[in-house]
This record gives C-alpha cells, sequence and structure tokens, in this order.
C-alpha cells in the first residue's frame, strides 16, 4: 500500500468530519469560519512542516520506502508528509464545531 492510498483512507474521515460540521453550522444559522481562519493556520502548519519534516528525515529519523512514495519532494520530504498537516489545520476546527458547547436551552 502507497503513502497516498493510506493519506486517502485517512482525509477520506477528515473530510466526513468536515462535512458533518459543516452541516452543523448551517442548521445553526451561523456564517461559518471565514476562509482567512482556515488559510492563515493551513499556511502556517505547512511551512513549520516543511522546515521540520525535512529536518528529521535529514538527521535519519524518519525514512521512507522510495517504492511507495509519489518521488516528488518538498526539500527532501516526500509530498504525501504534508497530507496530515492538511488533515489537522481541518479536522480541528471540524470536530470543535461538532464538539463545541452548546448555548443554555439548545438541543443538540
Amino acid at each position: 500500500m502507497t503513502y497516498w492510498a493510506i493519506n486517502a483512507v485517512f482525509l477520506a474521515v477528515v473530510a466526513a468530519v468536515g462535512v458533518a460540521a459543516l452541516v452543523q453550522v448551517r442548521r445553526r444559522r451561523r456564517t461559518g469560519i471565514p476562509g482567512l481562519a482556515i488559510l492563515a493556520p493551513l499556511g502556517i502548519v505547512l511551512v513549520m512542516t516543511a522546515v521540520f519534516d525535512n529536518i528529521m528525515i535529514g538527521v535519519g529519523l524518519v525514512g521512507y520506502d522510495r517504492e511507495l512514495i509519489s518521488g516528488v519532494f518538498i526539500g527532501i520530504a516526500p509530498l504525501e508528509d504534508f497530507a496530515y498537516a492538511v488533515a489537522a489545520v481541518l479536522l480541528l476546527p471540524s470536530l470543535w464545531v461538532l464538539l463545541g458547547r452548546r448555548p443554555a436551552g439548545e438541543a443538540p
């Protein structure tokens, strides 16, 4: 199984949680999360992932089977490694919406 196949399963779960959060936001008639509230953290997390993944791979802490990666790299980090950063930025706000505190008197 390739790293992209593993990522696909993981990202499908993240997408399902994200859609559930969007449905809940729409049902509560909220305006939703502004695009900048997602894009700014995404940019920061991707830059941090690029820096720290390259360091970890460079010192030999993490390695990848060359036959299971796409061959596209950012520095020495395979592109597949960035899927987890994207998933975290999408999953955490979605869980915040789904598991957040509800105002008094509001039905779940």
